[in-house]
């Protein structure tokens, strides 16, 4: 018998139960300067917008508008693979603001990613390693330290509606003849499908990114042709099988923006988040058809699919100003909601503190250095 799921108003419950019960926030940096993990003591962390990252040798990151540079001591494998250990965070950003944190964020896009991670390996390749002791919702992972290829490769098969300023919607919107060196299509619909799937790159930076053409990224050194060929159409492939799979589960894909470096021996990989719910949208399936269907009827005047995807998180945002509570909670809710349609699966959260389960996975993940 199939479990049931949490349902939304049980889900967001949760979440506000989690939130009064919150404590002051320790960041990644204050536990490694703890000690606690003595083959980490002494290193920097360099902070991410979601996710902080651990690895050897020189790194810099923003504060503010100064430039942080540091150089830490090696981290590799016996075999001398360099490792890049990430620890999640619940911190969401829309809009290039951070916002705050998001109950149980972490563990389930650390869910969503594995999951996801297993199917595309054979089309993207990867970067982690599977360690023994982590599970699929732990917030440490463990991967090779990649040469990253700056910029990210984003897929469309809808025109979704974004207030983004980089997406296809609002390219459309503001009349732009051209989008990612494509010819802009004029008889498009708001959240409607897209003729067919768009390779739409984009440069990568901590500040701002910017949707470009492969010939730009090319001309600019920002990648080889080789390289942008086997992305592409490495993608290409994956974005198909999820989307092949997915719709078994009653879900849409409709866009997602996977990223990429080079192993030691040459590889192009995939690293960081792969078809998750803050790196790709989903729809359910049976509300879209019912939308469609109710538009050429004219009851409706615009298509508005439930969407398990940041964009949800969006709609919340003003200004530069953080989430309240109860935005909090019902931003959570929805992310639990779509890892139960996407696993098939009722959500079960680890409640421990946030900072033993880090401890707990930098025990583990410092196992694999040498």
């Amino acid at each position: 018998m199939t479990e049931t799921f949490l349902t939304e108003q049980e889900a967001q419950d949760l979440a506000a139960e989690f939130i009064s019960r919150e404590t002051t926030p320790i960041t990644t940096q204050q536990i490694i300067d703890t000690g606690t993990i003595p083959r980490l003591r002494g290193f920097h962390v360099r902070p991410g917008k979601v996710s902080d990252s651990i690895f050897g040798g020189r790194g810099s990151y923003k504060k503010g508008e100064e430039k942080v540079e540091f150089e830490n001591p090696s981290l590799q494998t016996a075999d001398g693979t360099p490792l890049r250990i990430m620890v999640r965070t619940k911190r969401i950003s829309t809009h290039d603001i951070n916002r705050g944190s998001i109950p149980f964020k972490d563990q389930v896009l650390a869910l969503n990613h594995n999951f996801m991670r297993r199917l595309v390996t054979p089309f993207l390749g990867t970067s982690q390693f599977d360690v023994e002791g982590l599970s699929d919702s732990d917030v440490v992972i463990v991967a090779e330290n990649l040469k990253t290829i700056p910029i990210e490769m984003v897929f469309r098969a809808y025109m979704a509606r974004s207030t983004t300023s980089t997406s296809l919607y609002q390219a459309w919107l503001r009349g732009d003849s051209t989008f990612a060196g494509y010819g802009m299509i004029r008889d498009l619909i708001p959240n409607g499908p897209l003729p067919y799937i768009m390779d739409t790159p984009s440069t990568k930076s901590d500040d701002h990114d910017e949707t470009v053409s492969s010939e730009f990224l090319i001309s600019r050194d920002f990648c080889s042709e080789r390289q942008y060929l086997v992305m592409k159409n490495n993608g290409l492939a994956a974005f198909g099988a999820v989307s092949q799979f997915l719709r078994q589960r009653g879900i849409i894909l409709v866009d997602t923006k996977t990223e990429h470096g080079v192993t030691k021996d040459e590889r192009i990989v995939s690293q960081d988040e792969l078809y998750t719910m803050d790196s790709s949208r989903f729809w359910l399936l049976a509300d879209y058809k019912e939308q469609i269907e109710k538009l050429k009827r004219r009851e409706i005047t615009e298509l508005d699919p439930r969407s398990y995807s940041k964009e949800f998180a969006r709609g919340f945002s003003e200004g530069e100003r953080g989430y309240t509570p109860e935005e909090r909670a019902a931003i959570s809710a929805r992310y639990i909601m779509g890892i139960q349609h996407l696993l098939g699966r009722r959500f079960t959260p680890d409640l421990r503190p946030w900072e033993r389960r880090v401890v707990s996975g930098l025990e583990q993940a410092v196992k694999l250095a040498a």
